[in-house]
């Protein structure tokens, strides 16, 4: 369908970018992406999509707002403390653009319903505290053919990655989760608030490049940032042909959770 002229106004600087244009800006708002946890990294992507004009954004997050939670998500604010964060989110990006619908999953990601949350949606956005989501996005939209993009952040540290079928699935960097005892939470040993919106932000510009079909992505790669030296580095991978999910002979044919604690809500 055309613009309208409050969208066309509302979306001039993506319409007059060479690449976007109103073709590009049409995707977006005809697409659907699902946001998984709606924390540090979960805030700056669901604000710059729902900004950007994304027309449909599910939530996923059965958390509540925490006062420890506001040094670094950014949506929401202290009155918030003690609300349901999808909820809340949903709030803010619907008065933020109306264009936007947003579905609201007041719930955490588990093995028996990731399948039913992810398939309706065309890109999936993992942002989470945990590995149990990360793999299980990983899995899930793999075994689903959906693209989708990982950010981790801890201490002064971030990652990020991209997976569109047929590329690098996150097993094919990490095959496995790190034992217990390995696991650093943030609540262990902090976050640099800042660096929240930094990854954040990096996540949604590879989700609005893949939907409208913009440049490149972070596929077979990994970004990592030093928030402490400001370096960020690049490291290309291959897809794993030995990969027990996206290999030539996967063993992971099902999904299966992994029990790791979130940071602890204090």
């Amino acid at each position: 369908m055309e613009l309208t002229s409050e969208q066309r106004r509302r979306y001039d600087r993506h319409i007059i970018l060479d690449g976007m244009g109103r073709d590009g800006q049409r995707r977006l708002l005809d697409a659907k992406v699902l946001v998984v946890g709606a924390g540090g990294l979960g805030s700056p992507v669901a604000m710059y999509l729902a900004a950007a004009g994304v027309g449909h954004i599910g939530i996923v997050d059965g958390d509540f707002v925490s006062v420890a939670n506001l040094q670094r998500q950014v949506l929401y604010t202290t009155d918030d403390v003690g609300s349901g964060k999808a909820e809340t989110a949903a709030k803010r990006l619907r008065a933020m653009n109306p264009d936007v619908e947003v579905e609201v999953y007041e719930t955490y990601l588990n093995e028996d319903n990731a399948t039913d949350l992810i398939r309706p949606y065309d890109f999936v956005v993992e942002g989470t505290d945990n590995f149990a989501s990360k793999y299980l996005v990983n899995d899930a939209c793999v075994m689903l053919g959906k693209g989708f993009t990982i950010g981790g952040i801890n201490r002064y540290y971030g990652q990020v990655m991209t997976h569109q079928p047929g590329t690098a699935c996150y097993r094919c960097i990490f095959p496995e989760p790190p034992a217990v005892a390995e696991v650093e939470t943030c609540s262990m040993v902090g976050v640099l608030g800042p660096l929240a919106g930094m990854i954040g932000t990096v996540q949604a510009t590879e989700t609005i490049k893949s939907i409208a079909g913009m440049g490149s992505t972070l596929t077979d790669a990994l970004l990592t940032l030093d928030a402490l030296t400001m370096e960020w580095r690049r490291f290309d991978v291959g897809r794993n042909e030995d990969c027990a999910l996206c290999g030539k002979s996967p063993s992971i044919t099902t999904l299966r959770e992994y029990a790791y604690k979130p940071c602890a809500k204090k």
